[in-house]
């Protein structure tokens, strides 16, 4: 490029005048509608839970139905006075998560910290122990809901996804048929009808007196959907690493596992980074579905909040929005750690 042409985003906006008509256009377009949803969302809203004041309001949002709401929007149906166990197993899980995305964490103590927290979520949840009162998985909701089963579902997913994706590779005729066979038949199925067989369809095949709980039973439904989708990402992953350095580690007498362990999936899961953290923003985002079998996460919790006050029910944009910015800041998140890690990724030899 010449040292004196001019830089590329005004070749793009200005480099003609259908261009530069084009980019005012827009730029009008943009500034008019954001005026106005500026106006609404912050200059003319009231913040106060004050129902009063938001009902004689002609144009303004009532940011107040968050402020009267945001514990049972968070919390769903968990008893008010308990409702600091969820808020610190979130907080434990969240915590966990995040120190599991840095690379330098990736140690062999890492799955026993995930155990040992995946047990204290589970005994501040439902109690039972420990003088914390018994509280029923049908009780839960909210965000801690949300988050726990994206992380726990992942979790899950992805060995099973590890497992499946070999297995389709392998040349042991009978596993490929297998894994294929299982990946084809609960990817050709939507998520609600998966979600609905392990809640109200699989009960009726199990022996009488056996009956494993609700959430327990979505969980396994949601891993098995994730693991059929992650599947196919690492089996991609996996074709993309070049034939010729598995025979040379094969010649060099290295066994198949170490093969598998040391050259192929290290190099597949760096190819796919993106593709995995894609679908566990579309993880994240389908726990919302569980509401069809009675458990209300983020979303269904919405509906328990202002279902039953008339008083607060007119508000519920104002809600959905809330609900959105929280999805939209846990999803994003997701996104620039993904762009993170491939660039940190990218780096090493």
């Amino acid at each position: 490029m010449s040292p004196h042409a001019p830089p590329r985003w005004r070749a793009e906006l200005f480099g003609s005048p259908w261009h530069t008509l084009l980019t005012l256009a827009l730029a009008a377009v943009l500034g008019w509608a954001g005026w106005h949803a500026l106006d609404w969302a912050l200059l003319q809203a009231i913040f106060r839970p004050d129902a009063a004041a938001c009902r004689a309001l002609e144009h303004g949002a009532c940011w107040g139905v968050v402020a009267e709401k945001w514990r049972p929007l968070l919390f769903g149906r968990y008893p008010f006075e308990a409702q600091w166990r969820p808020a610190v197993a979130t907080v434990l899980l969240s915590a966990t998560t995040l120190l599991s995305a840095w690379p330098r964490s990736w140690r062999w103590w890492l799955a026993p910290l995930w155990l040992a927290v995946l047990a204290l979520t589970v005994l501040l949840m439902g109690g039972g122990a420990l003088g914390l009162a018994s509280v029923p998985s049908n009780r839960w909701g909210g965000l801690p809901l949300t988050i726990g089963l994206a992380v726990v579902g992942l979790a899950l997913a992805f060995p099973l996804a590890l497992v499946l994706a070999l297995a389709r590779r392998s040349s042991w005729r009978a596993a490929r048929a297998l894994s294929a066979g299982t990946i084809e038949l609960v990817r050709g199925v939507p998520l609600i009808s998966v979600l609905f067989m392990a809640s109200y369809l699989l009960p009726l095949l199990w022996p009488a007196g056996w009956r494993p709980d609700v959430l327990l039973r979505v969980l396994a439904g949601l891993a098995l959907f994730v693991a059929a989708y992650l599947a196919e990402i690492i089996r991609g992953g996996l074709q993309a690493v070049p034939s010729g350095q598995v025979d040379a580690a094969m010649a060099m007498g290295l066994s198949r596992w170490q093969v598998q362990r040391h050259i192929v999936l290290p190099q597949a899961l760096r190819m796919v980074v993106p593709a995995l953290t894609n679908n566990a923003v579309g993880t994240l985002k389908d726990t919302s579905l569980v509401t069809i079998v009675g458990l209300f996460e983020l979303t269904g919790a919405l509906s328990l909040a202002l279902g039953g006050d008339p008083t607060w029910r007119p508000f519920y944009l104002e809600g959905y929005l809330f609900i959105a910015l929280v999805y939209w800041c846990m999803c994003f998140g997701l996104s620039r750690y993904s762009a993170w890690l491939e660039r940190r990724l990218a780096q090493k030899p």
